[in-house]
């Protein structure tokens, strides 16, 4: 059996993305969607000490926005140092803040982007590495694409040999299921609930934010935190911060 999900690419997405990646045997990144401006696209949150912020990459868009993912390109590279410096700002006292700063410097710091594709599957690359996440991540336009939302999505799995089609729960409102039965391929709906909280600094506990914060806050053992069908919860953590 042949696990695959299909999601477009996010900028430095929360836990339950790489969840998602680490559950299936391909994640297929599907930027020929049309680029959705205020989406996860091309920002994410952090947690500081003034709340909750967003760090947003600036992208040129055109006309009314009816551009694919794949086709948006950056705007300018000051927000690099911007972000980078943020991140240092509010994470300085985490406990893992040297060996991950350490992870994100050469993406910040030594490479130049102009698409925001690119950008972001260079991120979750080096994420899904340091969390010892060995799913083949690959891209949409490696395949042939038909006409279609739910017709689509069939004609990846079938390409990528897939016998099993895992999506996220919103999907249920458009994904014509019965296209997948036809085509002998099993559709799980992903369950994003149900993730224990962690040590994490300012203040009452926040779930949605960007996979950095539990990457500083608990490094190298993030991968218990990750997947909520194999970890056994502290004592004391649920509702509790640091």
């Amino acid at each position: 059996m042949k696990k695959v999900a299909i999601s477009q690419s996010n900028y430095i997405p929360w836990r339950g993305y790489f969840d998602l990646i680490n559950s299936v045997d391909e994640f297929i990144l599907y930027d020929d969607m049309q680029y959705t401006r205020r989406d996860w696209r091309n920002r994410n949150k952090i947690k500081t000490s003034q709340g909750v912020k967003w760090l947003t990459v600036p992208v040129q868009v055109k006309g009314k926005f009816e551009q694919k993912i794949k086709d948006t390109l950056l705007d300018g590279h000051d927000w690099q140092q911007t972000h980078f410096k943020t991140l240092q700002q509010f994470y300085k006292s985490s406990q893992y803040f040297d060996e991950v700063l350490e992870l994100l410097s050469p993406l910040y710091c030594d490479n130049t982007y102009t698409s925001l594709s690119h950008m972001n599957f260079s991120f979750l690359a080096k994420v899904c590495q340091y969390l010892n996440i060995n799913t083949k991540i690959t891209h949409s336009m490696d395949y042939q694409l038909v006409e279609g939302k739910s017709e689509r999505l069939v004609s990846i799995c079938q390409q990528s040999g897939a016998n099993e089609y895992i999506s996220g729960p919103s999907a249920k409102n458009y994904m014509d299921t019965e296209l997948f039965q036809a085509s002998n391929i099993s559709v799980t709906w992903f369950d994003y609930s149900g993730y224990i909280s962690y040590p994490q600094l300012w203040g009452a506990f926040v779930s949605e934010v960007s996979i950095l914060d539990l990457l500083f806050n608990c490094g190298p053992t993030s991968s218990n935190y990750l997947s909520k069908n194999n970890v056994t919860e502290p004592l004391g953590l649920r509702g509790g911060v640091v």
